[in-house]
C-alpha cells in the first residue's frame, strides 16, 4: 500500500496540487505509527483520496490549454429554467474536443453585434467542466420599477429572444478570479440568490463530480418554488446522501403550495445570521454571489462574526457606482480629442461614451479586462479594487476608475 500511495503522491505532486499532497503525506506519516484495523482502514481511505486526485490531475493535463482571442461556439441546446432564466449549452463549432478546463466559478465573455454595434458581456459558467460543452445560464433582465422609464436588459433579452439552437456565438476563453480548487483543504460555504447561484453552482458541481472531500455548505435563496431552478437537482443530491455536502434552501416569500421541510428549509433570505445558526463554526471560506444588498449584508455579518476578510469572497453581476466629483482633463490620444471635466462622472467608460469615444467593456466590475487601456500620462482613482489578474503595467480599467488629475488615454 505504501508503494501505491507514494507513486500516486509523486504523480499528483507533478500535477501541481502541492499543498494538498503534502498535507496528505503528513497524514500518512501519522498513520504509519498506528496499528490494527482502524489504521488500515484510514490508510485505505487515504489511498482512495490520492487515486481520485491522480485521476483528476491526469484528466486536466490531457486537456488543451485555453485559446486566445475569439473562438466560435454553436448553441447546441437552449433550456428554459424557472425564474426567467435560460440555460445555453455551447459546443465548439470546429468540433474539436475535449474543451479546455476552467476553474469552477469562472465566466465566459461573449462578443455580440447588436444593431450594428459591438457589445461585450460576461456570463458565469453554471456547471463544472464537461469535455464536450460549456453551459451558461442567463436571466432576462426586466425594466426596473425605480426609476421608471429605464429599458429592460438589451443583451439578456437578445439571448432569450433571438439566440437559438444552431446559432454561432463569438466566445473568449473562461476567466475570472472568483473561483476555487475543489481539492484544496478547508471547508467551503457557497451561497447564491436567484441567478447569482450560477458561479457557486459551478463550484458545487465540481465538488460533487470530482468526489472532493472538502466539507461544503450550499445555501440557495429564491423568492419561492416558481423560481427554484435547482429543485429536482437538489432533491437528487440529497437522495444520494453525499456525506460532506449540506444543502440549505431559503424561500423569501413562499407560496401556499411550497412545503417547508420538503421544498425549502427556511423562510427568509440567505444571510450571515443563518450561517451562524447552522454552521458548526466560522472556520470556512465563504463564496457569495447575488444582488448587492445580499452580498453587502453577508460581508458585514461575517465581519461581525469575526471571519477574516481574506476568507470572504463575493462577486456581483452589476456594480452600483456613485458619481464622484472630478476636475481634470482627459486627452483621448488615439481619437485626437481632449475634453475637460468639471463635475460628477461615474467612470471613464461612460464619460468617454458621452464624448463619442468608444472603449469596449463587458463586466463593468474590473474583472474581465475587456476595457483595459494604456494610461499614457497621469493617474486614476478606482471605485473598487480591480480583480482582473492580468492588468498590465501602465494600463487602467476605465470601467471602474475616474481621473485623478489630468490624464492621457490611448483611446
Amino acid at each position: 500500500m505504501l508503494a501505491n500511495i507514494l507513486q500516486t503522491l509523486g504523480l499528483v505532486l507533478l500535477g501541481g496540487a502541492t499543498l494538498v499532497m503534502l498535507l496528505m503525506l503528513a497524514q500518512y506519516c501519522r498513520l504509519v505509527s498506528l496499528t490494527g484495523k482502524t489504521a488500515a482502514a484510514r490508510l485505505r481511505l487515504l489511498e482512495e483520496k490520492l487515486q481520485t486526485l491522480r485521476g483528476v490531475r491526469e484528466r486536466q493535463q490531457s486537456l488543451p490549454v485555453a485559446w486566445n482571442g475569439i473562438r466560435k461556439f454553436r448553441v447546441d441546446r437552449k433550456t428554459p429554467e424557472p425564474g426567467g432564466i435560460c440555460s445555453f449549452y455551447l459546443v465548439p463549432n470546429d468540433g474539436k474536443v475535449p474543451l479546455p478546463s476552467f476553474q469552477p466559478g469562472q465566466f465566459l465573455t461573449f462578443r455580440l453585434d447588436l444593431d450594428g454595434k459591438e457589445i461585450v458581456r460576461c456570463y458565469s459558467l453554471s456547471d463544472c467542466h464537461r469535455p464536450d460543452h460549456y453551459r451558461v445560464s442567463i436571466k432576462r433582465v426586466l425594466a426596473p420599477r425605480e426609476p421608471a422609464g429605464l429599458p429592460p436588459g438589451k443583451v439578456s433579452g437578445h439571448f432569450h429572444d433571438s439566440v437559438n439552437v444552431g446559432d454561432i456565438l463569438d466566445v473568449r476563453a473562461p476567466s475570472g478570479e472568483f473561483a476555487i480548487n475543489p481539492h484544496d483543504s478547508g471547508g467551503l460555504v457557497l451561497s447564491g440568490a436567484g441567478v447569482g447561484v450560477t458561479p457557486v453552482l459551478s463550484m458545487l458541481n465540481a465538488i460533487i463530480e470530482e468526489k472532493a472531500r472538502r466539507e461544503v455548505w450550499f445555501f440557495y435563496g429564491v423568492r419561492n418554488g416558481s423560481e427554484n431552478m435547482l429543485k429536482e437537482q437538489i432533491r437528487a443530491w440529497r437522495a444520494a446522501a453525499i456525506p460532506n455536502v449540506h444543502f440549505v434552501v431559503c424561500y423569501s416569500d413562499p407560496d401556499s403550495s411550497d412545503r417547508l421541510g420538503e421544498d425549502y428549509d427556511y423562510a427568509g433570505r440567505v444571510g450571515a445570521d443563518l450561517f451562524q445558526r447552522l454552521l458548526p463554526s466560522a472556520n470556512f471560506d465563504f463564496y457569495t454571489c447575488g444582488p448587492p444588498p445580499m452580498m453587502n449584508g453577508v460581508r458585514d455579518g461575517l465581519a461581525e462574526w469575526g471571519v477574516p476578510e481574506s476568507r470572504v469572497h463575493d462577486e456581483a453581476f452589476m456594480q452600483v457606482t456613485k458619481s464622484v466629483k472630478v476636475s481634470a482633463s482627459v486627452d483621448f490620444k488615439r481619437t485626437g480629442k481632449k475634453v475637460g471635466i468639471d463635475g460628477e462622472i461615474a467612470n471613464l467608460v461612460k464619460f468617454a461614451e458621452s464624448e463619442g469615444v468608444k472603449i469596449p467593456t463587458a463586466c463593468w466590475l474590473g474583472k474581465c479586462g475587456t476595457c483595459m487601456t494604456a494610461l499614457v500620462e497621469g493617474k486614476v482613482k478606482y471605485s473598487t479594487k480591480p480583480t482582473f489578474d492580468k492588468l498590465e503595467k501602465g494600463c487602467c480599467l476605465p470601467c471602474i476608475c475616474v481621473p485623478d488629475g489630468n490624464i492621457v488615454l490611448d483611446a
